[in-house]
């Protein structure tokens, strides 16, 4: 008798109200209640998933559109000074002697009694070619040269110290206080979106895609040494390092309580609607 009732309806349900009004909200309810709770199931998973992945993926966002650091490293060379080999003085060489001019002594005429005739006066025709002097001396025919005194080689020349160049201010690729658009990421976005141009070709072609730029922040707030570490072509690069130099300052880094030249890392985002 069971199996003969439950057999001649499809759930316990229709035999509950089978003598029942069913248009009535209750039997209604009860009917759906599997549905209802299948579907209270599945949004309440996704909810739940979506309350891990959200915060996730927008630190990752987040991320993508901070600086990407790189270190740099500087090495000071030491100047080394090239040597030069010092070349010896020559030596002096020693004057030649003077040969020596021949002469005749003489000498004065003494009055004795009874002179000895043993050393006569010369005459004047002996010193025609001889110099007069003390003594008798036999001399050379060699002519008196006047030796010139050596010549000396000039000094050697001492190069000056090769100049060493000032370094430039260093840039940091962390500090304590990051560089920030003065409008903060709000303006920025307000900004780009008021001075950005979609370059016509790119449109023609229907091209999209990220610019990265690198650029320095100085301390002054100003953006120096802007380049495109990776780009998408088609006029997208110019018009994002155009737009880049149409910035007003932006709020330095700073590194010790001090601003500082800090590099930075920037993606502009080009997109057809």
């Amino acid at each position: 008798m069971k199996t003969t009732v439950l057999a001649a309806y499809d759930t316990l349900d229709d035999i509950v109200f089978a003598q029942r009004n069913q248009a009535y909200g209750a039997y209604e309810l009860r009917k759906s209640y599997p549905k209802v709770l299948q579907k209270a199931l599945i949004i309440g998973v996704t909810v739940f998933l979506l309350m891990l992945l959200v915060p996730t993926i927008y630190g990752k966002l987040k991320t993508n559109e901070q600086a990407q650091i790189n270190m740099k490293e500087y090495t000071i060379e030491k100047v080394q000074m090239e040597k030069k080999e010092e070349k010896p003085l020559p030596e002096l060489e020693k004057p030649k002697e003077e040969p020596k001019a021949a002469s005749v002594r003489f000498r004065v005429p003494e009055v004795v009694d009874n002179p000895p005739i043993e050393d006569l006066p010369p005459i004047i025709e002996e010193f025609e070619n001889v110099n007069p002097g003390q003594e008798t001396i036999e001399g050379t025919d060699d002519e008196v040269a006047i030796v010139a005194p050596p010549e000396y080689a000039p000094a050697p020349e001492v190069t000056k110290p090769a100049e060493v160049v000032a370094k430039e201010p260093e840039v940091f690729e962390r500090v304590e206080i990051d560089p920030e658009f003065a409008g903060g990421i709000n303006g920025l976005r307000t900004f780009l979106m008021n001075n950005l141009r979609y370059p016509s070709q790119a449109q023609r072609s229907n091209v999209q895609g990220r610019v990265y730029l690198s650029f320095t922040v100085e301390p002054d707030g100003s953006l120096s040494n802007i380049n495109v570490t990776r780009g998408v072509g088609f006029g997208c690069d110019e018009e994002a390092v155009r737009v880049m130099k149409l910035m007003p300052k932006w709020k330095p880094g700073k590194q010790s309580g001090r601003a500082v030249r800090v590099k930075f890392n920037m993606p502009i985002v080009f997109t057809l609607e």
